[in-house]
């Protein structure tokens, strides 16, 4: 008898478990745009979901940070950041490495 409902894994969670383990945490909107520049795009809400499901299947962990700036409403903003958790199993993606060492690297555009 085969199961019912959504499978378990996730090509898209997959992904974030990837740039989370290679890039360290980081907040839902700054994955959808990193995301987006690495994978076949999906929606925002696609990648919140995933976010929402990892974090139920113990995939990620999720820190809530007060950071103080200066925004429309007020100077403060909760951010949730999101890591590796205990059950992700990362693959080592060399694309996701590549990416991110390129956005470490100064004057990566060939500029002077």
């Amino acid at each position: 008898m085969a199961s019912r409902g959504r499978p378990v894994k996730s090509e898209i969670r997959q992904n974030i478990v990837e740039m989370l383990f290679v890039a360290g945490p980081m907040y839902g909107y700054k994955i959808h745009k990193f995301y987006n520049e690495l994978f076949p795009s999906c929606t925002r809400e696609n990648v919140y979901y995933n976010l929402r499901k990892g974090l139920k299947l113990g995939e990620f962990e999720l820190e809530v940070r007060k950071e103080e700036g200066q925004y429309s409403w007020g100077t403060v903003v909760e951010k949730k950041y999101y890591r590796v958790g205990p059950k992700a199993v990362v693959s080592g993606s060399e694309r996701v490495k590549d990416f991110f060492a390129k956005l470490k690297k100064p004057n990566s555009k060939g500029q002077q």
